[in-house]
């Protein structure tokens, strides 16, 4: 069963919508309907506020911790429609400001270490961006998908890079760049990069709502690849594929509620599922390809009142 292992006061005044540790587990960031993006140092047990960062000026929705490869970064978005990217040096600062969106930015991703620093954000708008640090010149490179999913985006995720398992001789190769999104529009696209733009790959529909969330699971020594999806229809969907192209789904459970958000473990063989029945329930596959939850506990609130965002703690 799952257990407690640690209860944190953070200090927010209103809402949390979002709690992330970075790659090592040694710190915690987190936002808030306060207009606050917090970041705490977590040791033995403890923890102790190591930055109230103040930038946005509504909501925000999600925080994003960079690979520590390219130093302490942290990315959040909010219903202010800016994109603001953190970095800690000594002391914590606005690194980077994105207000390319004309509505609430909803989710933020960093793709795979192996492709640079990227940030992948999507927005209310109806449109997907990525920002891309060009490290000669010292500035960020926009992309932009227009119209990506009809009425909104609500979330993002990037394919793990595959370049290692492909072709493990071949430290330089770099497999090609993929997006999974999920929108208003009840659908899941993929988008590969071709050249200098995204184009759309994939069209994934089986959800009969909003899909509230989406994400890739990492493919550490799996031998397909996985997609995990939930929306307001209640059901969550795994969707798998041998090449990237051709997907099965399969339906991992109907829930009594709406479904806000999924999230695969750093092995990608446990989804936590999150929803609207003020539960967090583990899922994991067994040897006859059956998802079986594994655990389940209780949560005092999951639900957000704004539709712009779900509440993933």
């Amino acid at each position: 069963m799952i257990s407690v292992l640690n209860t944190i006061d953070t200090g927010h005044e209103d809402m949390i919508h979002d709690a992330q540790l970075d790659f090592y587990g040694l710190r915690l960031a987190t936002c808030s309907s306060d207009n606050s993006v917090k970041v705490y140092e977590i040791k033995n047990g403890t923890q102790s506020l190591a930055a109230d960062l103040k930038g946005h000026f509504g909501p925000v929705w999600h925080v994003a911790w960079s690979h520590p490869k390219y130093g302490n970064l942290l990315a959040s978005c909010s219903y202010d429609r800016k994109v603001i990217i953190w970095k800690e040096s000594g002391e914590w600062t606005k690194l980077y400001e994105y207000t390319g969106h004309e509505s609430s930015v909803n989710s933020v991703d960093w793709a795979p270490s192996e492709y640079g620093l990227i940030l992948a954000c999507c927005s209310s708008d109806g449109s997907i961006s990525t920002l891309t640090y060009n490290q000669d010149g010292g500035n960020w490179e926009v992309k932009k998908i227009p119209g990506a999913h009809a009425i909104g985006v609500n979330a993002v995720s990037w394919c793990p890079s595959l370049a290692s398992e492909l072709y493990p001789n071949r430290p330089d190769y770099k497999s090609p760049k993929r997006i999974v999104s999920g929108g208003c529009d009840n659908l899941i696209k993929i988008w590969k990069e071709q050249g200098d733009q995204w184009v759309e790959e994939t069209r994934l529909e089986m959800h009969t709502d909003w899909v509230r969330d989406v994400g890739w699971a990492p493919s550490f020594g799996l031998q397909k690849s996985m997609i995990a999806s939930c929306s307001q229809d209640k059901r969550v969907v795994i969707w798998t594929s041998d090449d990237n192209i051709s997907w099965t789904p399969t339906i991992l459970n109907t829930f009594d509620d709406v479904v806000w958000s999924v999230s695969w473990s750093p092995a990608g063989t446990v989804l936590a599922v999150s929803g609207g029945d003020n539960k967090v329930s583990l899922w994991k596959e067994d040897s006859n390809g059956q998802w079986i939850c594994i655990s389940e506990v209780a949560k005092e609130l999951v639900y957000n009142p704004n539709p712009d965002r779900v509440l993933t703690l």
